[in-house]
């Protein structure tokens, strides 16, 4: 397909006549109105979604929102994974999947405006624009919402968790006032409140407490068994990797591979931009990129490598304890409303179409309640999930390291057998047989190790 048809079959302000209305604009009718580009008296769909209602974002919106999704609960996945691999092959696999997933982001970057006046402010649409809508839409449907909405369900489990252990330190007999549902319940209410700001730019703020809140409790899990004369002496610590049969490595590998998130939201973060000509919005996201991936690279690389359970025996244990769960809570409630976007934004979408107008205050109120609904039952319901996120995560995983190495080829138009196309076709291909691996690593662990799969009953 060429670059024109291309740009007039993906823009989400065309007449798109196939396809589901979940992801491609229906024929509107009604007395449409010119957008704010002046492109043909077509309705202005971009300037009534959350996602590309406000574009008046600057590098430092950017950054806030760039830091809060990528620097998030999976961080504590690592010590886990370190245990396993060692802190030699742990350090190395690390660094080379930090600098994978920055390759993926430059591409992202430069492919939100790669045909001329179409902005792909979506990641599900770059996907369709490159591989076609059938292809796209089976590619990037599930991992695109498990990103989003899983996301969303794997933080009310853990928000919720968290917060009956914040009780039980602070009843030091033992006897926490709450459920694990009731504290489900406190976590999602809160959530639909923190989900009520209109667009993606408004949440600038909650990314920066958020970001902010990452970086407490990730210092705080590293530094504080630091101060302990204690650990500082124990000669009994190992750095070597004792276990290296074939699903503990990979599985050891996937959590570390899946600390990695973020890039489904690259492309909405990227529309929040202005951009023009003279001062086009890969400039100012990849600043943003770069400032956020440093903040990112240093309680990532440096700080979850311990365990903050052990500060229980600390003297200080309690308040230390309070001050990382309280934190760690905070920063799940900040991404909750980041990680939930698309979701909001598509379910806005459907109505838009249907109803050829904007949604108002009070729609828009009831779809978000009702999309933390839904998250809230399938956190009920799947009170595991977090065990299984190498299992359904190495599926997402190809959002990050592998779609955007061929969405490059496809867009970019490159030549065959060229020293890019090489490249691409081989980092993506990686990517897609390590995501395979994956999946094997972790059932084979899951097989041996054994899954209490407590359906409704957190």
């Amino acid at each position: 397909m060429s670059i024109k048809p291309l740009a007039i079959l993906f823009d989400l302000e065309s007449q798109e006549r196939s396809g589901s209305p979940s992801f491609t604009s229906q024929p509107l009718s009604k007395d449409p109105q010119p957008t704010s580009d002046g492109d043909g008296g077509r309705i202005p769909l971009e300037e009534w979604l959350p996602i590309t209602e406000s574009r008046k974002g600057n590098v430092y919106t950017a950054t806030f929102h760039l830091f809060c999704s990528g620097l998030g609960l999976q961080v504590l996945l690592l010590p886990a994974a370190f245990a396993a691999l060692g802190w030699v092959w742990g350090v190395i696999i690390l660094t080379v999947g930090f600098a994978w997933k920055l390759y993926t982001v430059w591409l992202l970057v430069h492919l939100h405006e790669a045909v001329h006046g179409i902005r792909f402010s979506r990641y599900l649409r770059l996907a369709i624009a490159s591989f076609g809508v059938k292809l796209g839409k089976l590619l990037g449907i599930f991992p695109v919402m498990y990103l989003s909405g899983g996301a969303c369900s794997i933080l009310v489990i853990t928000g919720g968790k968290t917060i009956k252990q914040l009780l039980h330190i602070i009843y030091e007999d033992g006897k926490v006032p709450l459920t694990t549902l009731q504290c489900f319940v406190i976590f999602s209410c809160l959530a639909v409140v923190m989900c009520q700001f209109p667009n993606l730019n408004s949440l600038f703020g909650l990314s920066l407490i958020g970001g902010v809140m990452a970086i407490s409790y990730s210092t705080a899990i590293w530094s504080l068994p630091l101060a302990s004369i204690q650990q500082r002496n124990q000669n009994n610590v190992s750095y070597t990797t004792k276990d290296t049969s074939f699903d503990t490595i990979f599985n050891a590998i996937g959590l570390i591979a899946i600390s990695f998130r973020g890039n489904n939201l690259i492309l909405e973060i990227q529309g929040t931009l202005p951009s023009d000509s003279k001062n086009p919005s890969r400039e100012t996201m990849w600043r943003a990129v770069m400032i956020s991936h440093v903040l990112i690279a240093i309680p990532a690389t440096g700080g979850p490598i311990g365990n903050y359970l052990e500060l229980y025996e600390q003297d200080y244990s309690k308040r230390a304890a309070c001050f990382i769960h309280i934190t760690f809570l905070i920063n799940c409630l900040c991404s909750y409303p980041i990680n939930l976007m698309p979701a909001c934004d598509n379910a806005e979408m459907v109505y838009t179409t249907k109803r050829q107008k904007p949604c108002s205050v009070f729609v828009r109120m009831m779809l978000r309640v009702f999309l933390c609904l839904v998250c809230f039952f399938v956190a009920v319901g799947f009170t595991f999930l977090p065990y299984l996120a190498v299992l359904i995560g190495a599926i997402g995983l190809l959002v990050t390291f592998t779609y955007p190495c061929f969405m490059w080829i496809s867009i970019k138009q490159l030549q065959k057998e060229s020293l890019m196309w090489w490249f691409n076709v081989s980092v993506g291909s990686i990517g897609a047989s390590f995501s395979v691996l994956f999946v094997v690593a972790s059932a084979l662990h899951l097989a041996d190790k054994g899954l209490h799969a407590n359906f409704f009953k957190p």
